[in-house]
């Protein structure tokens, strides 16, 4: 008789309210059907109008704008998923700067963001959870997993000390691949 009890019609719808709330609770904190869906971004490569003497912007005499310049670059890592592609710190016409990822390929995944920070880059899990343990500027929502986009730097980044850039997962406080910047010649 005490088995009965026990699963009486309360306790069963009980149960299966607490399975509902607890199966909705993890699909809106894991989001698992990101690890089937892709967004690809395909953003053209930023100009901007060459200064004129007065500080504003001005087109070129050919109606082109003057090519960005290349400050930094370096090549993605896979941490907690895999990661492929490239960054870029560009220097506009205007003087202002972009960070560019280029042929980015990550797996899609709750709150993604894309930081550059102060963190060396490290290979295999050491190298997960780094990059909140000292500065960095958070440049916003990664736009998509695939693709190139670009993402403006604010003129107080300072690139001597953001020397690394990461997608980084904030519900889990973890990198999903990261990239060393290496200033370039042309810099």
């Amino acid at each position: 008789m005490r088995g009965r009890r026990f699963l009486s019609k309360p306790v069963i719808i009980g149960t299966l309210l607490l399975g509902l709330v607890v199966a909705g609770a993890g699909l809106y904190w894991f989001q698992p059907w990101k690890l089937w869906t892709d967004r690809t971004v395909r953003e053209e490569l930023p100009a901007a109008a060459a200064p004129r003497g007065d500080g504003a912007a001005a087109p070129r005499g050919d109606g082109a704008a003057a090519a960005p310049r290349t400050l930094a670059e370096g090549r993605f890592i896979s941490h907690e998923h895999g990661t492929r592609g490239t960054v870029r710190i560009l220097r506009l016409a205007d003087g202002s700067r972009t960070l560019r990822l280029e042929g980015l390929d990550t797996s899609n995944g709750p709150a993604l963001r894309v930081w550059i920070t102060d963190a060396p880059v490290q290979q295999g899990t050491a190298g997960w959870r780094v990059f909140d343990d000292g500065a960095y500027v958070d440049l916003g929502a990664l736009k998509g997993n695939k693709g190139d986009q670009n993402y403006a730097l604010p003129a107080s980044a300072d690139l001597d000390d953001l020397t690394s850039v990461s997608i980084w997962c904030e519900r889990f406080s973890v990198s999903f691949g990261a990239a060393e910047l290496r200033a370039t010649a042309a810099a």
